[in-house]
């Protein structure tokens, strides 16, 4: 049988993106996006929420969103969920689910371009 694992948010970038290249040679930058959530609940009264996301973005994605997105940019996303551990230096084993962006839509372009700055990723 098939499966599906696919999923899309209309949201904001939280922070700048942060541009990194693997041992490999990869790009890989990672940011996080807000959205947010409204309901009435028993009484009538509206209610607000905010949810954040970490995406993931490889290679081209990398560089496009390091280079065009920026803090507060709204940002329509296709991706995938994926999960994964690593152990913290408390040496407990911590779990993280992320994103990984297949289609970035930038809704609004940062007005001007910056040069990107990258980091070398310990481990790749």
């Amino acid at each position: 049988m098939k499966s599906v694992n696919r999923c899309t948010f209309l949201g904001h970038v939280v922070a700048d993106p942060e541009l990194k290249v693997t041992k490999n040679g990869k790009s890989v930058t990672t940011f996080a996006i807000a959205t947010n959530n409204e309901w009435f609940d028993s009484e009538g009264e509206l209610c607000k929420s905010v949810d954040f996301h970490r995406v993931v973005a490889w290679d081209g994605l990398a560089k496009v969103s390091a280079e065009h997105l920026a803090k507060g940019s709204p940002l329509y996303l296709e991706g995938r969920l994926t999960n994964r551990s690593y152990e913290g230096s408390d040496k407990m084993t911590h779990y993280i689910t992320e994103v990984v962006a297949k289609n970035l839509h930038i809704l609004r372009w940062k007005a001007e371009k910056k040069t990107v700055e990258t980091k070398e990723l310990a481990a790749a």
